[in-house]
């Protein structure tokens, strides 16, 4: 495989590199390995040094997403290959997902088993995510949140500006490939237990993939969010003027205070998906 750059983000990683770094040595040129070493303060830098590797170094922790910005930043060749130095991924699977983009694919997905997450908190909140992101493109969407996959680096590069620093970029490169009406595969993988100490905390994190739900629903369709609770607002305030008319004969407060919601909601709504086409304009 000869057209592809292999970009691995890495932080405290220096435990699976070795290996990693081993397996890949087989499938591509060390020169088409790309490690972003995110100001880890281990051994990272050496043994991208003694692999041969191209090793790029933030000066202080910038975030996954960051990391996969500045490799594609630095890549050369037509297809980026993202994956995660934490031992999880096989390198096996790279020519699968490469392969799929002949088949006319601008971007192949590593989807995960089930059995590959760590904990059933985990499995249901991906499951979560999943739903959610299919009712929003109307496509179904096996993995949102995998971080292995193949792309055509000319159409990843056009969404670099909307990927977030933190751990959320693959949840926003896929919704944005579906919005620009790019094709999305994806391959079925197992995903191993990784190695070490994982950097999500559960508590802090969780409220940002909550936070994620939102931006998904505001980046894709906005309407799709905000339609729902605009019309239970609606619903809400009329149910409640019905019931107050019948039985005290008047229009109340409250009822004008739920209508008055469900107008702002959708006039919201609306400004957004008109920001969201901008966003996603062609030149």
């Amino acid at each position: 495989m000869k057209s592809i750059n292999i970009v691995i983000p890495a932080r405290q990683e220096a435990a699976t590199l070795p290996t990693l770094l081993e397996s890949l040595g087989s499938l591509v040129d060390p020169e088409q390995i790309i490690v972003v070493d995110d100001a880890s303060s281990d051994a990272t830098a050496s043994l991208c040094q003694e692999y041969g590797v191209v090793h790029l170094r933030h000066p202080y922790n910038l975030g996954n997403g960051a990391a996969i910005k500045t490799g594609c930043r630095h890549a050369m060749a037509n297809v980026l290959v993202l994956m995660d130095a934490d031992g999880q991924h096989d390198p096996v699977d790279v020519r699968r997902l490469v392969e799929k983009l002949d088949e006319g694919y601008d971007m192949a997905v590593g989807a995960r088993a089930p059995s590959s997450h760590a904990s059933l908190p985990r499995r249901l909140a991906n499951a979560f995510y999943n739903r959610l992101a299919s009712w929003m493109t109307g496509h179904r969407i096996d993995d949102l949140t995998s971080g292995f996959r193949a792309v055509r680096t000319e159409r990843f590069r056009e969404f670099l500006y909307l990927l977030p620093n933190g751990f959320s970029y693959p949840t926003t490169i896929t919704m944005a490939f579906f919005r620009s009406g790019y094709p999305v595969a994806y391959v079925p993988i197992v995903a191993g237990r990784r190695s070490g100490t994982s950097h999500i905390k559960p508590l802090r994190d969780g409220l940002r993939f909550l936070l994620i739900i939102f931006k998904v629903g505001t980046l894709y369709s906005p309407m799709k969010l905000f339609g729902p609770v605009s019309l239970f607002f609606f619903l809400l305030g009329a149910g409640y003027y019905t019931y107050t008319f019948i039985a005290d004969h008047r229009f109340t407060n409250m009822s004008a205070l739920l209508l008055t919601t469900s107008v702002i909601i959708f006039l919201i709504g609306l400004v957004s998906e008109q920001i969201t086409s901008l966003l996603y304009r062609r030149e």
